[in-house]
């Protein structure tokens, strides 16, 4: 049995969210194994603790210092599992980082997540979001992940019925929240990739580039020109990707919209219509705007941005700046996708 890993104290988070707020956490342990958190759980002293989980940082805002443990995942390792003519099982650490899986994945031909390319974060953060990118979401290519059990340290198997995902959702963010680590997580990978190219901004990037009949390398290629386009990278100026949910509202309240603004952009759902909210954002004059450090981003309206020193209440009243003047405005509701803390 490995021993323990070290815990710190009053550890600063800066260097540990991609929004580069300044905060700190009474207690931080980085664990490289599922044992390692189990031995991390047994002690007494962070038994009553609350606990987060942190593995890249990039969806998470942090309001104010985090009063308890905070347990940052470094569980690494890729192994397939399963194989056949038509699909591979590949079982993946945590703390991997997802895009270089993306591109672990493409150099080894098997499809799936090849429109994920280059979205920030760790792997086994990767289900509880539900990622998606340009048509495409995790659920599609989920197989089941592990994880453990922050009361008892004992392991569980979740399968994707378990995991009730939804649009940027899964069970880890309502009812099981801050029950469980997830330690490794287990995608199917096709061998003969289906390729989604049928978001706009995809398929019209491919016909610029004259490319009729695209790999899953050149799918990956021209989401990570596009998504390199449109988003700040977080080393060079803090952020957290996309800050809101794009809302869905029914084909009632979508009508109605569509009388007053006739160019609104929209995609259907299957729970109504899909709304950007860079484009009501946008409307709303946000773009580019700053209040003190915190910002909307010139290029794209759906980023919040920290220029230096913004702390995570200011983003957060930023936001809630933005929220209210999008419902007085179109009467729709802007819910985060961030994670707040």
């Amino acid at each position: 049995m490995s021993d323990a890993p070290e815990v710190k104290e009053h550890f600063d988070l800066t260097e540990f969210n991609t929004m580069g707020v300044s905060a700190n956490s009474r207690y931080f342990a980085s664990v490289t194994s599922a044992n390692e958190i189990r031995q991390l759980l047994l002690k007494p002293d962070y038994k009553l603790l609350p606990k987060l989980m942190l593995g890249g940082g990039s969806n998470i805002l942090f309001a104010n210092d985090f009063e308890g443990l905070i347990i940052h995942l470094d569980i690494k390792g890729r192994e397939v599992i399963e194989e056949t003519d038509e699909y591979v099982l590949w079982k993946l650490g945590s703390g991997e980082n997802w895009h270089q899986v993306v591109l672990g994945a493409i150099e080894n031909g098997w499809g799936g997540i090849e429109n994920l390319s280059l979205i920030p974060g760790s792997t086994g953060a990767a289900p509880i979001q539900n990622i998606g990118a340009y048509g495409v979401e995790l659920e599609q290519v989920f197989h089941s992940l592990e994880a453990v059990n922050l009361d008892t340290g004992v392991p569980k198997i979740f399968y994707h019925e378990d995991c009730k995902f939804g649009y940027r959702d899964s069970v880890f963010k309502n009812e099981l929240k801050g029950q469980y680590v997830i330690t490794s997580v287990i995608l199917k990978l096709s061998k003969e990739p289906k390729l989604n190219t049928s978001y706009r901004a995809l398929s019209e990037k491919l016909e610029e580039k004259g490319i009729t009949d695209p790999s899953i390398k050149d799918i990956s290629d021209v989401v990570i020109e596009v998504r390199q386009s449109k988003l700040p990278d977080p080393a060079d100026i803090g952020n957290t990707g996309s800050f809101f949910k794009n809302p869905v509202v029914p084909d009632s309240d979508f009508e109605r919209l569509r009388f007053d603004y006739p160019d609104i952009p929209n995609y259907p759902d299957k729970e109504g219509v899909k709304i950007p909210a860079a484009w009501l954002i946008d409307q709303c004059g946000w773009k580019g705007e700053r209040i003190g450090d915190a910002g909307v981003h010139k290029m794209q309206a759906l980023v919040i941005v920290n220029y230096g020193k913004a702390t995570g209440a200011e983003i957060i009243a930023l936001a809630e700046k933005i929220r209210k003047s999008v419902h007085e405005k179109f009467g729709v509701a802007l819910t985060p996708e961030v994670n707040i803390v």
